[in-house]
Parts: structure tokens; C-alpha cells; sequence
């Protein structure tokens, strides 16, 4: 007797159908923003009529391919906003999507190695406070309770002198999030479509009615982009251009280790970030590579200068393998802050520029695209971030401000 044949996905996860010949909304782009945007299309708009499109697999871009920390303690006041209304979103997600994707409030931990570090570090924590932001200022003895593996050592080349705190950042696991959304966007209509790349634009004068993909047209009433480093491609076929350029950024993890990292440390002087993941690997990252590229790769100077300054911080590293490096293709704008909103084509929608920080962002920017998409306009935490601050002055200059832009 012939057994019968596998389903492409289990059944608990999310169907596989064909494109239909046209929806409501297209959604360009599968990873965590673009399944963030059609779950809260049909939750928060009731708009289910919804395809997601994806040129690869479902999640396999840069939803993929980071670090997984999320926090919300940046300076300005227009991130600060959206970024704790994701950090609030992210708490009661587990529980909405009924999906245990290992959300841990383990607390984010920003070090400061110089005069002009303590100094941007206390301005951040009360800009942080005045806007509703958990966030402290530890000294260096405080920094050693939080984190007793951090080398605060006064001998060390990089002397620790205190950091940032914010104990309810943390991590949680990429794909689990993105399954998370695929399955409860399907369960409520969405179709999600893997393996069908958007190759250009339908348009009807200066307006956009559909897209091109690799399995025929597709038509639609409003198009959003949700393609991270493929965006200003994406934009360029549609007949505009985005202040974006797009960067590899690498990362790596350790083989499996004992729980001996309780919380994120990230620091901006020696450049990097390290946390560990519930499995056990040391997950680290630092800077984006300077040339402009769409490989999914990086230079080995940056992961021998991220090594450099890990094992400066953390002595106890010092005999760690690695066992996998990574990289994903980061979107970056001249203020190192995000595009979402509406575009110089009519029905077409961009969310973009989020540049290392996109992770962390995850339900907001569904949240806010999904409003914009749905009403025409945009919502207020996302009205700032319009394609036009570029020409009009009105930027939100986050390189740097953040002490770590990850």
C-alpha cells in the first residue's frame, strides 16, 4: 500500500495556495514587517482579501538573518515612540498569537567606555524617562552585578565606566516570530505565497494597480513594500527612487555553551553586541560592512575586529569556537531612521530604511504600515517617518544617538 504524500507544511502552520488574480492588498515581501502588516490589516482594518508575496521562502531574508534583540530605548522622541509601542506590542504577543516564541525581558545593557560615552549615555536615559521608557543609569560596580562576566576591570585597554539599562528589552526567536504571524494571518485569510518573486510594476498612468511576478500578474488595490534591502530595486521599478542604500551586515554564534550570559551587552566603542540564545550559542554582532552590496555575506575584517573587541569585554570568551557566520542586507537611510508611509505613486506604499534596527520593530511597523495601507494616511507614531522629511529638513538623526544602532 502506497503511504500517502507529505503536506508541503503541517497543518498547524500555514497553506501554500496559488496567487488568486487579484486582492485587495499585496504585500511585497514575507519577512517579520510584511506578515506584521497583513496580520494587523485583518485584525485591526478587517481587511483579509491579502496576498503576501515572497521571492524565497517564507521569513528566509533578514527575519532570518539577525540578532534578535529588541528594546526601545532610543533618544529622539519620534523612536522612542514607535519602538515602546512595539516593546508593548511584544509583550502581549505570545499571548494574542497564542504562540510561545520565546519573548525574554532579559534586559539590554549599553556600555560606556569614555567621557563622551557617560555623557550621551545619561542624556539618552532621561530623554528615555521624559518619554515613558524604563531606563537607568548604572555605575560600573552595578554593571558587574547585572552582567558578572563583563571585564570592568580599571587595567583594560576600554575601562568600563558605567551603561545604560533597560530591563525590559531582551530577545526572542526569529523564526518563531515569523511563524507566529504567518499562521494567525492564514487562519484569518491572508494568503501567503512563497516563491514568487514581484519583477515590476501594473500601472494605470501614475497610479500602480498590480504587480508583475515570476507566476503571472497579479492585481491590487493598494501594493506595500515590506523588502528591506530590496527596496530602492523595488522603488526604481515602480518609477521613483529612496534615499536608501543597502549594506551587508554580519553576525555569527559559538557552539552550544551553559547558561553563563544573563542579559545583552552591546558596546558602541569596542563595537559589539552579545547575548545568548535559549539553546545555549553566544550570539554576537557589530557593524554593518562600508560597501554597498546585496550579498548575503560580509569581510573578514569586521568579524575579526567584532572577535577582537568580544574577547576584550569578556575575557572568559577567549576559548569559544564559532560555529556559523551569517548576513543579512540592511536598508539605511541618510538619518538612520525608517520610510513608512506613502510613496510619489498613487496605491503603492513603502516601509523601509529600518537599517539594523528592524527586528526590534516588528508589530509596530506592521501596526503602522497596516494603518497607512488601509486608511491612506498615516498613524502618528509612523507620520513622522514620511518619504518627504528628506526633502523638507525634518530628519530623525539616529546615527549614533542610540550609542548602538542594533
Amino acid at each position: 500500500m502506497t503511504a500517502a504524500p507529505l503536506p508541503e507544511h503541517p497543518d498547524w502552520l500555514w497553506r501554500t495556495p496559488d496567487p488568486r488574480p487579484s486582492y485587495d492588498v499585496v504585500i511585497v515581501g514575507a519577512g517579520g514587517h510584511g506578515l506584521a502588516t497583513a496580520y494587523y490589516l485583518a485584525k485591526n482594518h478587517g481587511i483579509t482579501n491579502v496576498a503576501v508575496l515572497e521571492k524565497g521562502w517564507l521569513a528566509g531574508g533578514n527575519m532570518a538573518r539577525n540578532t534578535t534583540i529588541i528594546r526601545s530605548n532610543y533618544l529622539w522622541d519620534e523612536s522612542a515612540a514607535i519602538y515602546e509601542h512595539a516593546l508593548k506590542l511584544w509583550e502581549r504577543l505570545p499571548e494574542e498569537l497564542d504562540y510561545d516564541f520565546l519573548f525574554s525581558q532579559r534586559g539590554v545593557l549599553n556600555l560606556a567606555h569614555t567621557l563622551q560615552d557617560v555623557r550621551e549615555g545619561v542624556r539618552r536615559v532621561n530623554a528615555n524617562r521624559l518619554n515613558g521608557v524604563d531606563a537607568e543609569w548604572l555605575e560600573t560596580d552595578e554593571v558587574a552585578k547585572v552582567c558578572p562576566i563583563v571585564n570592568v576591570s580599571p587595567g583594560t585597554r576600554y575601562p568600563v565606566l558605567g551603561g545604560t539599562y533597560q530591563p525590559r528589552a531582551g530577545i526572542a526567536k526569529h523564526d518563531h516570530v515569523a511563524w507566529a504571524l504567518a499562521r494567525r494571518a492564514d487562519e484569518m485569510g491572508v494568503d501567503l505565497i512563497q516563491n514568487c518573486e514581484v519583477t515590476g510594476f501594473v500601472k494605470d498612468g501614475d497610479r500602480v494597480v498590480g504587480v508583475e511576478t515570476s507566476r503571472g500578474r497579479i492585481l491590487a488595490g493598494r501594493v506595500g513594500l515590506a523588502a528591506a534591502g530590496h527596496s530602492s530595486v523595488l522603488a526604481e521599478r515602480a518609477g521613483f527612487r529612496l534615499p536608501v542604500q543597502s549594506h551587508p551586515l554580519q553576525a555569527l554564534v559559538s557552539e552550544l555553551h551553559q547558561p553563563v550570559h544573563p542579559t545583552v551587552v552591546m558596546s558602541n566603542h569596542v563595537h559589539v553586541y552579545v547575548s545568548q540564545a535559549h539553546k545555549g550559542e553566544l550570539v554576537m554582532g557589530a557593524g554593518v560592512d562600508t560597501y554597498n552590496g546585496y550579498g548575503q555575506r560580509g569581510s573578514f575584517h569586521v568579524i575579526e575586529h567584532q572577535m577582537a573587541a568580544a574577547v576584550e569585554l569578556f575575557p572568559v570568551f577567549a576559548r569559544a569556537h564559532v560555529l556559523r557566520t551569517w548576513g543579512g542586507i540592511v536598508d539605511v537611510t541618510p538619518d538612520a531612521s525608517p520610510v513608512i508611509g506613502t510613496t510619489p505613486v498613487e496605491n503603492l506604499f513603502v516601509n523601509c530604511g529600518w537599517g539594523t534596527g528592524g527586528f526590534k520593530a516588528t508589530p509596530a511597523a506592521g501596526w503602522t504600515f497596516a494603518h497607512t495601507i488601509a486608511t491612506g494616511e498615516p498613524h502618528p507614531l509612523n507620520k513622522p517617518f514620511a518619504l518627504d522629511r528628506f526633502t523638507t529638513g525634518a530628519l530623525i538623526d539616529e546615527h549614533g544617538a542610540a550609542a548602538v544602532a542594533h
